[in-house]
């Protein structure tokens, strides 16, 4: 009878932090949540930062932090709707810090989409511009976790490419888009370069 009775308690010990969390977020869908309630809720761990991430980047769910939207304050954290039942692909231990940092430097530090820089402020969220790794061909679509499948992206550029796959323009086509653009658009993105590169004077 006592071994019955204390399966349920074994069970819940099993439980770890992320799902604690996972747990947490859901009972408290459409509610801001202060990042001093995700560590109670996680017992305590210094990790509920690197678990969101975790749900966010494996599992897809729509957390909301302040690099997103200029509605929440650093530590504030919002689940705005229901997470997917099943993620969509299966993922591996995710992306080591090293090809993180391969990426990053190959890329400038600068998002592939629009050209910010992590100096910059993001137009779309006021706030400075947080860069992350996007995948060229999403995973759900087939693409792996490798050097050459990966670009430095910002947050909000990241939110929009989310599976589509997109290639880099060739020189060709970039060229022939300058070509045809009025002059107040190429003086816009003369300046762009110059300011990235340098001025050739």
């Amino acid at each position: 009878m006592t071994t019955k009775k204390s399966l349920p308690d074994k069970k819940q010990k099993k439980d770890g932090s992320k799902q604690k969390i996972r747990n947490f977020l859901l009972e408290n869908m459409g509610r801001v949540i202060e990042s001093h309630e995700l560590q109670t809720a996680a017992d305590g761990k210094v990790q509920y930062s690197r678990r969101l991430r975790e749900l966010r980047d494996n599992e897809g769910w729509k957390i909301l932090s302040h690099h997103d939207t200029t509605t929440l304050k650093p530590g504030q954290y919002l689940l705005k709707e229901k997470p997917p039942v099943k993620p969509d692909v299966k993922f591996g231990k995710g992306i080591s810090a090293k090809l993180r940092a391969e990426v990053l430097d190959r890329n400038g530090f600068t998002c592939q989409m629009c050209g910010l820089t992590p100096y910059d402020v993001d137009p779309a969220t006021g706030r400075n511009v947080r860069l992350h790794l996007g995948h060229i061909k999403d995973k759900s679509l087939g693409g792996k976790d490798e050097l050459a499948n990966l670009r430095a992206l910002c947050s909000s550029c990241n939110q929009g490419a989310k599976n589509i796959t997109g290639e880099k323009p060739s020189l060709i086509w970039l060229l022939s888009q300058i070509r045809r653009a009025g002059q107040d658009e190429q003086r816009a993105a003369y300046e762009w370069l110059a300011k990235k590169f340098g001025s050739t004077k």
